[in-house]
């Protein structure tokens, strides 16, 4: 009885947690075989078949579904063990965790199927699962947010229906056995701009800040593995097909290299905690969607890898950070915190190393390769100009974000003291942190395909170390130097921290014409002329006839009964006459 009392006692995140570490053990051998003798499975189970066209649900089994799908779920382990402590005086825990897991089942389900139709189920899944865990806080903002993210996720799902109407000529819908058709370029730009959408790419880059109105452990969650990701792995399975078309590359290498470039100038004027670290996942979806566009599928899918791990360890970090600051963000209200926090704030400098692309860090394994691909690669030098000064940006930020939440002067409340000796915050991190330490150098050297040999000239490799000091060095002056810090009129000043005015762009002036048309039309339609002409109007109009006609019964009685009398009196004088 006392065993069954203590495990009724056990939080539902905990046990989901274990769960998924147990699949995460049991599929690694699995990911190990299939990488070491490149191997794949493809079912496919046939519903229906109707004049060549045939309706099937498809399974694939290959090592870039299997390792992405291991990392997802170790992950999502460890944020569900981090939300044992961060979320343990929720009373809506277990409807939380249920939350969570539908989310790591639907981002499975994009993993593992390739058929464009059954696809639908988990992209809308990520969707729909997304929005319930935004508005999760119910207030006002949380609403806003989420209505914002489930409106821009909803034209890339509006893209992918169109997609897969314009594969019915090819009589199938399989990812993997795309061809050439009448209709391919415009399947193409569905397929590129529902990518562009889940992952936040220019023009679609204001959902993914707004969506910090979830929990710190669903930002930790999307914001590395699931959600922003699905867009980068769905153009990674779409790549064969993508890459025959002329215009594919340069303009999703012209839209990255944008994004890139106004999340690290937006990040350098954020004081919000999470909001910095979400505009640093945004720029590095844009290195992401950058190397697609140089033609490297692999290195895209290895800097998914080794971004994912640290990202969740960074917000994992914060969180822990938020949770003993009596749930402050404002990067203004912390400060000093190595010494009260030592192993948050550890594990918080390695991430934000590795964000950096320090030497032997995991990021450094990926990003490097990619900038490196950029400056062997026919690139124009204006993009490499803009892409370099992107990589400083990156710098600046991690270096600035540590320097006011950690080294820099405390500004707490009185009698204020942190702590980080919960273990269920501890190990996740430490976890996560050891494994970011070594991934990059065991994936780059065991496998293959994240691999890449470039002989270019020595300042050319040393270009990416002298870019990220340099934007590390001027962080440090900015701050020791308030009178150099970013100067300019509120204008500009407005341009660069509202990320080019996308945020506002994408939501007031959007809905501010409709809403005021409706408004028109409601007036003179709906409370106008149809009330006029309609059941309101009619019914006034037999208000009127009825009360005339009570007032010609009631006053008119008498002359009538008179006239009646009159007239009966008269026809029986005539009669009498004749």
């Amino acid at each position: 009885m006392k065993l069954f009392w203590g495990f009724n006692s056990v939080k539902s995140s905990s046990i989901s947690s274990f769960m998924l570490f147990s699949y995460v053990v049991s599929i690694f051998p699995f990911v190990i075989y299939f990488f070491l003798f490149n191997k794949s499975i493809l079912m496919e189970w046939e519903i229906l078949s109707v004049t060549g066209t045939n309706m099937s649900l498809s399974l694939i089994l290959d090592p870039v579904g299997l390792s992405f799908s291991a990392v997802v779920c170790f992950i999502s382990a460890c944020v569900m063990m981090f939300s044992s402590s961060y979320m343990a005086d929720d009373i809506f825990l277990s409807r939380f965790t249920c939350l969570v897991m539908m989310f790591v089942l639907s981002m499975n389900l994009l993993v593992f199927i390739p058929n464009l139709v059954a696809l639908l189920i988990g992209w809308d899944g990520l969707g729909i699962v997304s929005f319930a865990l935004v508005i999760y806080y119910q207030n006002v903002k949380s609403l806003s947010a989420g209505m914002l993210t489930a409106l821009a996720n909803r034209v890339g799902d509006v893209m992918l229906l169109l997609s897969i109407g314009f594969c019915a000529v090819q009589g199938h819908w399989n990812i993997l056995f795309m061809w050439d058709s009448c209709f391919s370029p415009v399947l193409v730009f569905c397929v590129v701009v529902a990518g562009m959408t889940k992952s936040a790419q220019i023009p679609f880059s204001s959902w993914l800040p707004a969506a910090m109105a979830a929990p710190t452990p669903v930002s930790a969650l999307v914001h590395s593995s699931t959600l922003v990701t699905a867009g980068v792995f769905l153009l990674i399975r779409f790549f064969p097909f993508l890459e025959e078309f002329e215009g594919f590359s340069f303009g999703l290498l012209f839209v990255a290299v944008l994004t890139l470039l106004m999340a690290g100038i937006g990040a350098n004027y954020e004081y919000d905690l999470k909001n910095v670290i979400a505009l640093s996942t945004l720029s590095q979806l844009g290195v992401m969607m950058m190397s697609l566009g140089l033609k490297m599928p692999y290195l895209a899918l290895f800097h998914l890898y080794t971004h994912a791990l640290f990202k969740a360890m960074l917000f994992l970090c914060a969180g822990a950070i938020i949770h003993n600051n009596s749930n402050s963000q404002d990067l203004r209200q912390l400060g000093n915190l190595w010494n009260q926090m030592p192993l948050s704030v550890s594990c918080l400098n390695v991430a934000n190393l590795a964000l950096c692309g320090a030497p032997f860090m995991s990021g450094f394994y990926s990003k490097d390769l990619i900038l490196e691909t950029s400056l062997f690669s026919p690139c124009n030098f204006i993009m490499l100009v803009l892409i370099f000064l992107a990589t400083g940006m990156t710098a600046m930020y991690s270096i600035r974000l540590s320097i006011y939440s950690l080294w820099g002067h405390c500004n707490h409340l009185s009698y204020h003291s942190n702590f980080d000796e919960d273990i269920k915050v501890s190990w996740p991190v430490m976890m996560l942190s050891t494994i970011s330490l070594f991934i990059g150098s065991v994936l780059q050297s065991e496998v293959l395909e994240f691999n890449s040999w470039m002989v270019l000239p020595l300042w050319n490799k040393l270009l990416t170390i002298v870019v990220t000091v340099i934007g590390g060095w001027l962080a440090i002056v900015l701050w020791q130097s308030p009178s150099l810090k970013f100067k300019g009129n509120n204008l500009l000043i407005s341009f660069n921290s509202m990320m080019w005015f996308f945020a506002m762009l994408s939501t007031q002036p959007v809905i501010f014409g409709p809403l005021q048309s409706s408004k028109k039309m409601f007036s003179s339609l709906d409370q106008g002329w149809l009330e006029v002409f309609g059941g309101q109007g009619m019914f006034v109009g037999a208000t009127k006839l009825s009360k005339m006609n009570q007032i010609v019964q009631s006053k008119l009685l008498s002359k009538f009964i008179l006239m009646m009398i009159m007239s009966s009196l008269l026809v029986v004088v005539l009669s009498l006459i004749g």
